[in-house]
């Protein structure tokens, strides 16, 4: 009975905290004042440096052991299952509900909550105005230059390891950071996924584990989109939640870097984007752009291409949409009138330079 008393109590109080948290999520002003600049940076750093003592990615062993343990609880139940009380048919709910409320709860402090804050556009001084095809176009082809340009600069690619590109990428924040303390990055920690090939098949460069503080890289990829990914990855850890908003963090870092390597990466991935963006409103102009690009930047785009291709049928078909033929996501519902919101950033960071150059 006294067991039975303290799952109710425990229900409740877990329930009470998860709501406060939800709640508080819808003050975003707030989020970000008390928790993304304030509370998150600390936590954040400290895991960052219990993470790095070890070698390997820790997140990926504490996420294996969270599924085993819940497979373990259903098998256990399963077996179980004959033998239960009545009263079991309302406490074995709520103790599951419990440890997802946990599970809730950890995630929304540990990261979560930055969902919740202010766009990082306004934080930066990034305008949210939409371009025309026209100007879309005229963007697309400041791109190209610049990343062409960019691979005629290039000597041999590294064959990066993954400390080389946390310490490359951790100086590349370095310098932003004396512009602006949101790019500020303390106890870096970047880590090699434990498993390349499964990431590989599931189609992801990278992602952020919460519960350790790591951002993981898929050491697999091509190595001249490696600087990028890395830099993008960092600005979830830096509490950036979004993908955009990170793509944004990782291109302002990459390309801001004195190495080369690191420009080019950023400015091809940002290429990537803004051609598949042409290519959905206005096959004719991309058609034109793409005569346009080096050679070896096309060959970039085929290695990529291909890699995906041998891991990722549905990656590969993001990427044949992007460059060879005019295919729309299958969640693409709105067609030309779409937008990526990095597109747009990238279009108010430039357009005074493509309004004096056009």
């Amino acid at each position: 009975m006294q067991k039975n008393k303290s799952i109710y109590s425990k229900f409740i109080v877990v329930l009470v905290i998860a709501l406060l948290i939800y709640f508080f999520g819808f003050f975003p002003s707030l989020v970000q004042k008390y928790y993304s600049t304030g509370f998150y940076p600390h936590i954040s750093s400290a895991l960052r440096f219990l993470s790095s003592t070890f070698p390997f990615a820790i997140g990926d062993i504490i996420y294996a052991l969270l599924i085993g343990f819940v497979l373990y609880k259903i098998v256990r139940f399963y077996k179980q299952r004959k033998s239960l009380k009545r009263q079991d048919r309302i406490l074995v709910p709520l103790q599951v509900l419990n440890f997802f409320l946990m599970l809730y709860i950890i995630f929304k402090i540990v990261w979560g909550l930055n969902y919740s804050q202010p766009s990082i556009s306004e934080e930066l001084g990034i305008g949210n105005e939409k371009y025309n095809v026209k100007e879309l176009v005229v963007l697309g082809d400041y791109f190209i230059q610049k990343t062409n340009n960019l691979k005629l600069k290039q000597g041999k690619i590294p064959a990066y390891t993954v400390k080389e590109l946390e310490i490359r990428s951790t100086a590349a924040y370095a310098l932003m950071a004396q512009k602006n303390q949101l790019f500020h990055y303390p106890n870096p920690c970047l880590k090699s996924v434990l498993n390349s090939w499964m990431i590989s098949k599931i189609g992801i460069e990278g992602y952020y584990a919460p519960l350790s503080g790591e951002a993981n890289m898929n050491m697999s990829l091509p190595d001249f989109v490696k600087p990028y990914v890395s830099c993008h990855e960092i600005g979830h850890q830096l509490g950036i939640a979004y993908e955009d908003e990170a793509n944004l963090l990782g291109y302002l870092t990459a390309s801001n870097s004195p190495d080369v390597n690191y420009q080019y990466s950023a400015n091809y991935e940002m290429l990537r984007y803004i051609l598949f963006e042409i290519r959905m409103k206005s096959p004719d102009d991309y058609k034109l752009l793409y005569l346009k690009l080096l050679p070896q930047v096309l060959a970039d785009f085929k290695t990529e291409k291909e890699f995906w291709r041998k891991y990722n049928g549905d990656m590969f078909g993001y990427m044949d949409a992007a460059f060879d033929s005019f295919l729309k996501l299958n969640n693409q519902k709105k067609g030309i009138n779409s937008y990526q919101d990095i597109v747009i950033w990238l279009w108010n960071i430039h357009k005074k330079e493509l309004t004096i150059n056009s």
